[in-house]
């Protein structure tokens, strides 16, 4: 049974960065470690303007929750790791869907799907983009936390049923002080509150693993840079951007790290991808 390669990026606008998409996929398969699963968020535009047949001539299938303007999520699935079982759309997205069903939402933030890979179990793969939460006594913040509690309400049951759950995405917290440049700078603020380090931690306490903090890191490990003031230049970001996996993908974890290269191309999208292997 070969690893496998599940990935997050937030893309910040799927129209601006498909080049980027399909030329960092193009990379990793040359390499020999393609991205067998990729979870997209910020597509910031409706399912019928989205790239699939851009996609599927890359060699991958999609299942969209799209948006005009704002957010957007999908699941992305490469058609050659797939099972036997699971050689169209139909069969490849398993049990499929779109935004949390504990909590009503316009905004298209969640798609999830169960997928058979070659030689493996099914699993279940969430792709999420949390709200950001703007400040804390907000009205923004305040639907961010009613959003947070009611992803852990649903998350409870999605854990019984899919015991092989993975739960990736642009989360917009920052978990700990190690995920920010200057925790002092940025105490209190949007993205670090403890009401929303509290939250995180919640999703921990079900019985959900941060892949990323299994291994040894680099110290001042990010995944988003601020476009302004030379943020990716001076490496002042934060690791906003997650893969936790459930008890039993947290015993086939082998690896996880961020991926900069593409934050520093030419018109990047501020967060880079994140990669977890499972063996």
């Amino acid at each position: 049974m070969s690893s496998i390669r599940i990935a997050t990026w937030n893309v910040n606008s799927i129209k601006v960065r498909l080049p980027h998409l399909l030329q960092w996929l193009s990379s990793q398969e040359k390499k020999g470690a393609p991205i067998d699963a990729l979870c997209l968020q910020e597509l910031k535009l409706t399912e019928d303007k989205f790239p699939f047949s851009e996609l599927d001539a890359a060699g991958y299938y999609a299942l969209v929750a799209g948006q005009k303007t704002y957010n957007g999520v999908a699941l992305l699935l490469r058609k050659s790791s797939l099972a036997a079982t699971a050689q169209d759309p139909e069969t490849a997205f398993l049990s499929a869907v779109k935004n949390n069903p504990k909590f009503q939402d316009e905004q298209q933030r969640l798609v999830a799907a169960t997928v058979a890979f070659k030689g493996r179990a099914p699993m279940r793969l969430i792709s999420a983009y949390f709200p950001n939460g703007q400040a804390p006594g907000t009205e923004k913040f305040t639907y961010k936390m009613n959003w947070l509690a009611g992803l852990y309400d649903w998350l409870s049951e999605e854990l019984e049923e899919h015991p092989r759950l993975a739960l990736l995405g642009d989360y917009n917290i920052a978990p700990n002080d190690e995920d920010v440049h200057d925790p002092k700078a940025w105490e209190g603020q949007n993205l670090v509150s403890p009401e929303e380090r509290d939250a995180f931690t919640g999703f921990i306490e079900l019985g959900l693993h941060d892949s990323y903090r299994m291994f040894e890191q680099l110290p001042k490990s990010f995944s988003w840079w601020d476009y302004r003031m030379m943020g990716f230049r001076r490496n002042a970001g934060v690791r906003i951007d997650h893969i936790l996996l459930s008890e039993e993908l947290k015993n086939e974890c082998t690896a996880s790290f961020i991926d900069k290269v593409p934050r520093g191309w030419e018109q990047p999208s501020d967060h880079a991808p994140v990669i977890t292997t499972l063996a």
